[in-house]
């Protein structure tokens, strides 16, 4: 019997898609750090009428899903984030760069720039980012 390697891409191993409210419940959670389900409710309450089950629920999918941890060594049990607020806003940015704008940073740019008028430093900002792409800089 042969054994089969499968070697698979590292941009193939992707965090989950947040959706909206799994989106606002990992912004409770940065701001915090850490958080109980009725810590995050209360936050969430402040802009949003949101039931604490509805909170819990999405807690524990989000825990399957990958994108929270639970300690529940303590009760109530603590969850927090399982990846940074830049490695998501990363990961949600390259997958709307592929399926939105064909892998075109540029086209991007040129859509976030046309949409709302921008500062002249804002401007200034993005000319200089753009300038160190250009030159093969990555940050």
């Amino acid at each position: 019997m042969t054994k089969q390697i499968v070697i698979v891409p590292l941009m193939a191993i992707k965090s989950p898609k947040p959706t909206k409210l799994e989106l606002s419940i990992l912004r409770v959670l940065w701001d915090k750090g850490s958080a109980s389900v009725r810590e995050v409710q209360n936050t969430l309450n402040e802009t949003r009428e949101t039931g604490y089950t509805t909170v819990l629920k999405m807690m524990q999918l989000m825990t399957e899903k990958g994108m929270v941890e639970r300690d529940e060594t303590v009760r109530p049990q603590i969850y927090r984030a399982k990846y940074s607020a830049e490695k998501t806003q990363r990961q949600l940015l390259v997958d709307l760069i592929q399926r939105a704008f064909g892998g075109s940073m540029k086209a991007l740019v040129m859509q976030a720039v046309a949409t709302r008028k921008s500062s002249p430093e804002d401007m200034k900002a993005i000319e200089k980012l753009l300038d160190r792409f250009e030159k093969g800089g990555s940050k």
